[in-house]
């Protein structure tokens, strides 16, 4: 589907204008957006609008990363936007120029869908222009970024006030799956935060310079972004380190339980191997209270040994 807002001299706006009609007066600007288009609509990039080939050929081919290249009077996006259920990045492409907006998206996008509704809504005026347009299709993209980076955070909270009886080996494995969450979002936001950098520092732009703080205050967003997802690694890493030391603890515990055990049990397991030689010549044998006595002694050698080990301090 493509669909069509047109900006007039006179600061009126029009929906749905043919596309052979965005070239002529009275329209000033123009944003062309292609929802999910058919393989028809993705030729009309090259037999209408002539971009560049390799810019058509980052549009079709998925996933590039967050950049923005620039051909003559032309410039193009590629962004990123996030699922916040999956967390999978989902490619946003946009061509900037002298006459207007084209975006360009073959997954329906939330944020390109706000963006419209928001034109249509607020009153038209002649100091909006294309690049008002494209802050705005970032801004939207960005400020999705947050509501998942809170989740995640809320999540990590959750953690660190859970009762010690839940089972370690879960905390543990929530705690990967949070790192490879925040993971993810890293590798979407500081491509974007790279590319705004790059974008505000650059005079191939002039329009974004004439809009610069709006542009800034995205690369704001991002900058915080960035800390809160290197905060968040670091709270995992701390978590994770903590639940190991946990593991290790209790795993030590086991060991020296068991050392103990095994300590106790060496002496009666000597006296017996003693008496089960079997010579001939073994005077104890000969005893009738003999078996007893042997094993009132092992008895009374256990417990004075596992009395001792308490008194160490080993079972504590």
């Amino acid at each position: 589907m493509i669909r069509t807002l047109a900006i007039t001299d006179s600061g009126e706006l029009h929906e749905n204008t043919p596309l052979h009609h965005l070239s002529e007066p009275p329209v000033r600007w123009f944003w062309v957006d292609f929802d999910c288009p058919t393989e028809e609509e993705k030729k009309l990039l090259d037999s209408y609008f002539h971009f560049h080939p390799l810019a058509i050929e980052d549009c079709l081919q998925r996933l590039q990363r967050p950049k923005v290249d620039h051909y003559e009077d032309t410039h193009f996006f590629v962004i990123q936007a996030i699922q916040p259920d999956t967390l999978k990045a989902q490619e946003i492409n946009f061509f900037l120029g002298p006459r207007g907006i084209v975006s360009f998206h073959l997954e329906p996008s939330e944020e390109i869908e706000a963006a419209w509704r928001q034109m249509l809504q607020s009153p038209a005026n002649k100091s909006q222009d294309q690049y008002i347009i494209a802050h705005l299709i970032l801004d939207k993209v960005v400020d999705n970024y947050f509501p998942t980076l809170y989740r995640i955070e809320d999540h990590l909270n959750d953690m660190e006030s859970r009762e010690a009886s839940e089972k370690l080996q879960t905390l543990v494995d929530e705690v990967y799956d949070i790192r490879t969450d925040l993971l993810r979002l890293r590798r979407t936001v500081i491509p974007m935060r790279d590319m705004l950098y790059r974008v505000i520092n650059s005079d191939k732009i002039p329009g974004v310079q004439q809009h610069i703080a709006y542009y800034k205050d995205i690369h704001d967003h991002l900058l915080k972004l960035t800390d809160m997802i290197e905060s968040n690694r670091e709270m995992t890493a701390d978590l994770r380190d903590s639940y190991d030391s946990i593991r290790s603890s209790r795993m030590n515990m086991i060991m020296k339980t068991l050392t103990v055990i095994t300590t106790i049990f060496m002496p009666l397991t000597f006296i017996v191997g003693v008496y089960g030689m079997n010579f001939h010549y073994m005077p104890e044998l000969g005893w009738h209270w003999g078996y007893f006595i042997v094993l009132g002694f092992m008895a009374a050698l256990g417990v004075g040994m596992y009395v001792w080990f308490r008194r160490k301090g080993w079972f504590d």
